[in-house]
Formats: C-alpha cells, sequence, structure tokens
C-alpha cells in the first residue's frame, strides 16, 4: 500500500486492506466458467459467483459510502443488478471490472439519496466503522485485545479521510490503492484515462494524509 496512505496512520504504521480483494475468488478459469453458466441461466452458479464476489463488493461499497449498513443495502442492490444484466455479459469480457463499474454507479446513487436527506456522514459513518464487530479476520485476529482496538481505530480514521474526498478521487484511490488493481485497469473501469486516474490518486493521497496528520495533531478527535 502506497506510503500516502500508511502516513495516514502516523502512530501504528501501516493499514490493512478493510477486505483483501482475493478472498474467496476462484482461479481465473474456473471462475469464467462459472459466470458463463450464470448469464445461460445457471442460479446455483449465480449464487456462487455472489459467494466469490461479495466480501470484494462489500469493501468498496463500504469504503466509498462510510457506512456498514449503507455498503450492506448497496451490496443488495449491486447483485440484483448484476443478475438483471448478466444476460448481456458476453465471454472473455471483464467481469470484475463489469462488477466494479455497478459498485460504484450503485455507491453514487445511495450517496445522492443520502444527501437529498440531509445524512451526515460525520454523524453516521464513524461508529458503522469503529464499533463494527464483523470486521474480517485479518483486522481481528490479533495477538492481543489492545491491537485488535487500535486496528478498529486506523478503520474508523480511513473511513472518515475517505469520506473528505470528491467522489472521483475516492473512487480512483480504492480501486488503484486499496484494490491494488493496475492504474490502466481503472482507468477501464471509471472510462477515463490513466493520465487522469494518476493525477486523482496522487491529490487524494495529498489529502489523505493532510487529514490524518491533523487527525493525529487534534489527538485523536474528529477533524
Amino acid at each position: 500500500m502506497p506510503g500516502a496512505i500508511a502516513n495516514c496512520m502516523l502512530m501504528a504504521g501501516e493499514l490493512p486492506p478493510l477486505v483483501d480483494a482475493r478472498t474467496n475468488a476462484p482461479a481465473d478459469d474456473a471462475f469464467a466458467q462459472l459466470v458463463a453458466r450464470a448469464a445461460a441461466g445457471d442460479t446455483a452458479a449465480f449464487e456462487q459467483v455472489i459467494i466469490a464476489t461479495e466480501r470484494k463488493v462489500v469493501a468498496t461499497a463500504w469504503r466509498m459510502l462510510g457506512n456498514r449498513e449503507d455498503a450492506r443495502d448497496a451490496a443488495q442492490e449491486i447483485f440484483l443488478r448484476v443478475y438483471k444484466y448478466l444476460h448481456r455479459y458476453r465471454a472473455g469480457q471483464d467481469f470484475h471490472g463489469w462488477l466494479y463499474r455497478i459498485t460504484l454507479n450503485v455507491c453514487h446513487d445511495i450517496a445522492r439519496q443520502r444527501q437529498r436527506a440531509g445524512m451526515d456522514w460525520r454523524r453516521e459513518a464513524s461508529p458503522a466503522f469503529a464499533e463494527d464487530r464483523n470486521l474480517p479476520e485479518s483486522l481481528t485476529s490479533c495477538g492481543d485485545a489492545e491491537e485488535s482496538v487500535l486496528l478498529n481505530q486506523q478503520s474508523a480514521v480511513l473511513a472518515r479521510a475517505l469520506q473528505t474526498l470528491p467522489e472521483k478521487e475516492r473512487a480512483a484511490l480504492i480501486l488503484r490503492d486499496l484494490e491494488e488493481l493496475p492504474t490502466a485497469e481503472v482507468a477501464r473501469i471509471l472510462r477515463s484515462r490513466p493520465v487522469t486516474i494518476r493525477t486523482q490518486v496522487s491529490s487524494a493521497r495529498r489529502k489523505l494524509k493532510l487529514y490524518c496528520e491533523r487527525w493525529v495533531k487534534r489527538g485523536g478527535r474528529n477533524v
């Protein structure tokens, strides 16, 4: 993970990703066959596609929206759209890129709904991260309770920091740095240019670093 995000956690060092994007993902060939079967109407195969991609979808939605409940709602809508439009999928297409685009579109819609409802992410988002007891095992299987609490705190700070970014920068940073996708792939998913993605990611890293430095100076209080 780039140093700019690691620096966000000046007291503890680098923050692990909220979810390993590759967790539960089957081998590429087997997964492609699974998607093809699902696209042909095999409901059992579609259920396996959900199982293989659910954690990645929820993690991306969580990072985009900053709220656990919104992320879960988003995941339901995302897989409904996948099911609705899966017949359009063609073998050989980038399924994961397609899934990311649907995920980001749904998150955009939910964020707009939240804004219209006058919801404040600073009030809504923090408890969902800081108090969550369903964090991935990679964050909770710590040697002691103190380390577990620290990781939860780091997740909460990163969640707040991400929500301060413009939506396009947040999406670019999440895909490039947290999902660890190549810049060219991020550009394809976001239907942008690699140079634009690099600019957005660089800007987002600077803003995250500044946010977290201010957070440390304020003694751990919200910026």
